[in-house]
């Protein structure tokens, strides 16, 4: 019995894995294809975009307020007092390569791809999207593709103004709270820190993006059952988002060069 039970359930994952491939091939097919849904676009942009900035103004400085705080400890407790004007590298490298990518993908995951799911499910018990079909409109290209869209150019948009609040913390936690020097924070976060430190966490927020609107607008096209299968796939798409993210960062930051100078 438990056998067959794990038997189902891998299963299971594989065919939610290959649903989840064969929309966002759907997806890659309807980018280019006309006519484009601007208009939603643009709404999709102001979504995601525009209105996380608050959710991820407050993570981006209390992540950087607290790892800020962590460094400085470390370097005070371990290495000895002075020391932790070397830090503003660290704080600045961790935050921009990993921190602020993740946090920003998993806010938008829990704000966003739940109101997609929620929004497309809605359409689905509704048979709106039935009437899309019958209109001859293409639900993939109409819904998912705005969607993934403006996940695939906001997100990097928030992870650098997420950069730019977190590492801003971070120097006023060290510098103005705590006292430490600053142009050696200073001249050390300049010349150690690199561009494509700031890149790479960007090329993941990409990523991240595109996860977070295909698995939204995948729960939403196959919720079924009502009000509670709406609010099943909304709960879905935060924990198969959230967890893909996490995966995905540790394989994108092994695949991703850590420099990109000889």
């Amino acid at each position: 019995m438990a056998s067959l039970f794990r038997n189902d359930l891998v299963l299971g994952a594989f065919e939610e894995l290959g649903e989840v491939g064969l929309l966002f091939l759907k997806t890659l097919k309807n980018l280019f294809r006309r006519p484009r849904e601007h208009k939603i676009l643009i709404q999709q942009l102001e979504e995601i975009g525009v209105r996380s900035f608050p959710v991820v103004s407050l993570t981006a400085a209390f992540g950087g307020l607290v790892f800020g705080l962590q460094t400085y400890i470390g370097f005070h407790r371990y290495i000895g007092p002075g020391s932790e004007a070397y830090g503003g590298p660290i704080i600045s490298l961790g935050l921009s390569k990993e921190l602020i990518p993740i946090l920003v993908g998993l806010m938008v995951s829990g704000r966003v791809g739940s109101s997609m799911a929620a929004e497309i499910g809605t359409m689905k018990i509704t048979e709106q999207i039935d009437a899309l079909f019958s209109l001859g409109a293409n639900p993939v290209r109409y819904l998912v593709v705005p969607r993934t869209l403006a996940s695939f150019f906001m997100l990097p948009c928030l992870t650098l103004y997420g950069d730019i609040i977190g590492i801003t913390c971070g120097y006023f936690y060290n510098v103005v709270l705590m006292d430490v020097n600053r142009v050696i924070y200073l001249q050390n976060t300049l010349r150690y820190l690199e561009l494509w430190d700031v890149a790479s966490g960007l090329i993941k927020a990409a990523v991240f993006g595109v996860v977070i609107a295909v698995v939204g607008c995948w729960q939403g096209l196959k919720a079924e059952g009502g009000a509670e299968g709406v609010g099943r796939a909304t709960t879905r798409t935060v924990v198969v988002a959230s967890i893909s993210i996490l995966i995905l960062n540790f394989f994108l930051s092994k695949a991703l060069p850590a420099t990109l100078r000889g």
